[in-house]
């Protein structure tokens, strides 16, 4: 009888916290839809007197131009709201449905508003990076973001001239026996995260390293500098070459 009181408690818990965030995504996105919306409608109204199809064209280029300002109007309304409620995750072990995990999720579920809705089209230029600080991670100078599937930023740190390539995974989290595990990810100067890998939490990637195509760096691995890592898991190819010799 306990375990099922427990285990209805912890439903109306999860409904109500994603009753929350849906509010909260409807006001975030919602606010950075009005001014594009505002443009919209300025343009439709200040241009009654022209001809037809030069207004239709007009109030295409102001649709799309409005998209534009959405996405970047999100980007900075999150940056904000971020910097305003402090939501910086710490490192440490929370159980579930505890204050320290619903803050992973309510700040993760800002991230994926941007995720889903608008950064295909900041990728590998430096409104990535731009976005990233804004949401807490630590970027170095000249770094180039190409994956949307990144978590927990407020732990990530970059140094500069390192990339993030196409479709790579990194995350700073993991459940372990019922608890949610931050562990901070730093990944230093020049290093490359190759297509498709993936960066586990606590990872520390020195400078100069390069995480082939596809590889599994496991959690708190530790890579050493310059060095090349490879497979699944991924492991040095110093330690593969030992391993292959009769």
């Amino acid at each position: 009888m306990f375990v099922k009181a427990k285990a209805l408690f912890m439903t109306a818990v999860q409904l109500l916290l994603a009753a929350c965030l849906y509010i909260i995504g409807i006001l975030v996105i919602g606010s950075a839809i009005f001014p594009g919306i505002s443009l919209i409608y300025y343009t439709w109204i200040h241009t009654a007197v022209y001809f037809i199809i030069l207004r239709v064209w007009l109030f295409c280029l102001s649709l799309a131009l409005a998209y534009f300002v959405y996405g970047f109007s999100l980007i900075f309304i999150l940056g904000v709201l971020r910097t305003a409620l402090r939501l910086n995750l710490k490192e440490g072990e929370y159980r579930v449905a505890s204050i320290g995990m619903m803050k992973w999720m309510f700040i993760n579920a800002l991230y994926i508003i941007v995720s889903i809705t608008f950064m295909d089209f900041i990728l590998l230029t430096p409104i990535a990076a731009l976005f990233f600080r804004l949401m807490g991670a630590k970027v170095g100078k000249n770094v180039q973001i190409n994956s949307k599937n990144c978590a927990d930023l407020s732990l990530l740190e970059i140094g500069d001239n390192s990339v993030i390539g196409g479709h790579a995974t990194v995350i700073c989290h993991s459940f372990e026996r019922g608890r949610l595990i931050l562990r901070r990810v730093k990944i230093g100067k020049n290093v490359v995260i190759g297509l498709n890998s993936v960066v586990l939490a606590g990872a520390e990637i020195g400078d100069g390293a390069f995480i082939t195509a596809g590889a599994v760096l496991g959690k708190n691995k530790q890579v050493e500098p310059h060095s090349v890592y490879v497979g699944v898991p991924a492991e040095s190819t110093k330690e593969r070459r030992e391993h292959d010799k009769p």
